[in-house]
């Protein structure tokens, strides 16, 4: 398995039976694929629909598409809409969910997803609106990039929001930021609570719980 779809697998199982849920561009739409059976989860894209569904045995409509341009299907029941109703639902605190992915995320539970410094970027999109207005905010990112940790003591990219994230799961771990710092709940299989630590830029407090990651429901 590789990396994208064990996190993908182990963010699913966040997902509750009726829950609105916005994913965000790029490792995030992998999550649609795994939502336990029997379970029914609503996805949100902020550039308009609710009831969207990720390409299903080719049923993909390329005139109907996710915020990155993906294209998708609308399931039975589902509804279109404008920008300006998509930000309300955000901005209105009626979202459950939001996953989005992670340049860092530092020991307080801050996230920085939407720039680096000197690079072109399109802009931040619907970031600050989902980790502000989301009642629920899971960071799905792989734990380190070229060789350095994204889980760092203070993050040294622009911040998204100031909020703190609710979980950050990576490709080894499941982290949960609290007052007291950020928690090891969880390690990937086969991967052991030292080479954790090794690979994280910051303070990890062990989990009297510990766990190995469950990626089925």
């Amino acid at each position: 398995m590789d990396e994208k779809t064990l996190i993908a697998k182990r963010v699913a199982l966040e997902l509750l039976d009726g829950d609105l849920v916005n994913l965000g561009i790029g490792l995030p739409t992998l999550v649609a694929r795994y939502v336990p059976a029997g379970r029914h989860v609503f996805f949100q894209s902020e550039n308009g629909i609710v009831g969207m569904s990720g390409p299903i045995n080719g049923a993909e409509n390329h005139d109907l598409t996710d915020a990155g341009g993906s294209p998708i299907s609308a399931l039975p029941g589902a509804a279109s809409f404008d920008s300006a109703m998509s930000f309300g639902l955000i901005r209105g605190g009626h979202l459950d969910v939001t996953v989005l992915g992670g340049l860092q995320v530092d020991e307080e539970g801050h996230l920085a997803n939407w720039m680096v410094p000197g690079k072109m970027v399109p802009g931040m999109g619907g970031a600050m609106d989902l980790v502000t207005g989301a009642r629920r905010v899971i960071v799905a990112m792989q734990h380190s990039a070229k060789g350095e940790s994204k889980i760092v003591k203070r993050c040294t990219l622009p911040l998204t929001s100031v909020r703190r994230v609710d979980l950050v799961v990576t490709d080894l771990a499941v982290l949960e930021p609290t007052d007291a710092g950020l928690v090891l709940k969880e390690t990937a299989p086969g991967v052991t609570v030292e080479q954790v630590i090794a690979n994280t830029g910051a303070e990890l407090i062990v989990s009297p719980d510990l766990r190995t990651m469950p990626l089925e429901g």
